[in-house]
């Protein structure tokens, strides 16, 4: 399924951020599909809204993370249920649904981008 994937380009994009969680489905996946409170194995690229720049990957690991998704921020764990194992998903995850107004985490106040490749379920 992932195995010809490559570890997707994100873009910083035009106009304000978005207040509330946008959920996109770049490739619809076939496989089992994510519910609430799952474990997932993923494979994710994380941007700044504003800068594009890249805070996080596990292609810059060159391997694929297992987590449960009531261990994620809320953004994740609203935007993954309902995912099918084999599709690649976009978050744009606002700060409320991240991590939080500035202040605290290096990521707070901050909208992110996600794109993520979900590889498995349970």
């Amino acid at each position: 399924m992932t195995d010809d994937r490559t570890k997707p380009e994100i873009d910083a994009p035009e106009g304000p951020a978005p207040d509330d969680l946008v959920v996109r489905d770049l490739i619809v996946g076939d496989g089992a599909e994510a519910k609430p409170g799952d474990t997932v194995t993923v494979h994710y690229a994380g941007v700044e809204y504003t800068s594009g720049e890249e805070f996080d990957s596990s292609w810059n690991r060159g391997e694929s993370i297992q987590f449960p998704l009531r261990g994620l921020i809320q953004g994740w764990q609203d935007g993954i249920p309902g995912m099918k194992v084999g599709g690649r998903r976009e978050l744009v995850i606002p700060p409320h649904l991240a991590y939080g107004p500035a202040g605290g985490h290096f990521l707070g106040g901050k909208t992110l981008i996600f794109i993520i490749d979900l590889l498995a379920v349970g």
